[in-house]
C-alpha cells in the first residue's frame, strides 16, 4: 500500500471540496516541456527512477501518493512526488539525474477539490474553475496557481480514481479593527 501525503481537513468548502493545512513536506520534483496531457509522462520517468535508486547514494525510497502536477505556462509543467513523511531536504539522496530536484514546502493552507475519473486539460480546467469558484462564495483568497494531484496508477479503472484540483491560500485575517 502506498503511504499518502498526511494532511489535516480545517473543514469542508462545499461538495468534495475542502480546505486543509499541509505540514512541512519535501518534494522532488522535474520540470518538463510539453502539453498537458503528456507531461505526467515525461516527469513520472525520472522521478521513478530516483526513489528506485538512481540517485547518488543508490538508495531505495518508498513511492508516495499523490502525483504532483503544476502547470508553469501552456508548454511547461512541474511534476512532482512527496518523499515520505520525516525525510527532510537534507535526508534525501541527491539526483543522479539533473532535471530531478529535491526541495521543501513550508507548512501551508491549501483548498482542494476532490474528484474521480479521467485524466484531460479539459477536464483539469473545469475542476480549476470549479475550484476558484469555491474559493470565492468562501471568502478565501488564493495565493498561488492552481495544481493537480492523482493518487492512483494508471491501470486503476477512470471512475475509481482519485484526482484533485488545489490551490494555496492565503491566511484568513484574524486582525480585529479597533477606533481610536
Amino acid at each position: 500500500m502506498v503511504q499518502i501525503q498526511p494532511y489535516t481537513v480545517l473543514r469542508a468548502l462545499g461538495p468534495g471540496a475542502e480546505l486543509r493545512h499541509y505540514p512541512a513536506h519535501t518534494l522532488i520534483s522535474c520540470d518538463v516541456v510539453g502539453d498537458f496531457d503528456s507531461a505526467g509522462s515525461r516527469g513520472f520517468g525520472p522521478l521513478v527512477r530516483y526513489i528506485s535508486g538512481a540517485n547518488q547514494q543508490g538508495q531505495q525510497i518508498a513511492m508516495t501518493s499523490p502525483v504532483i502536477h503544476a502547470p508553469r505556462s501552456q508548454a511547461t509543467h512541474t511534476i512532482s512526488f512527496v518523499l515520505p513523511e520525516g525525510m527532510n531536504p537534507a535526508d534525501a539522496p541527491r539526483p543522479a539525474d539533473g532535471r530531478v530536484e529535491v526541495h521543501e514546502v513550508s507548512p501551508r493552507l491549501v483548498a482542494a477539490l476532490r474528484f474521480a475519473g479521467g485524466w484531460s486539460k479539459e477536464r483539469a480546467k473545469q475542476k480549476e474553475q470549479a475550484l476558484l469558484g469555491l474559493l470565492a462564495s468562501s471568502g478565501l483568497t488564493p495565493s498561488g496557481a492552481v495544481f493537480f494531484a492523482r493518487y492512483d496508477p494508471p491501470w486503476k479503472p477512470g471512475l475509481l480514481r482519485r484526482n484533485e484540483a488545489l490551490v494555496e491560500v492565503a491566511e484568513p485575517s484574524t486582525s480585529s479593527h479597533s477606533v481610536a
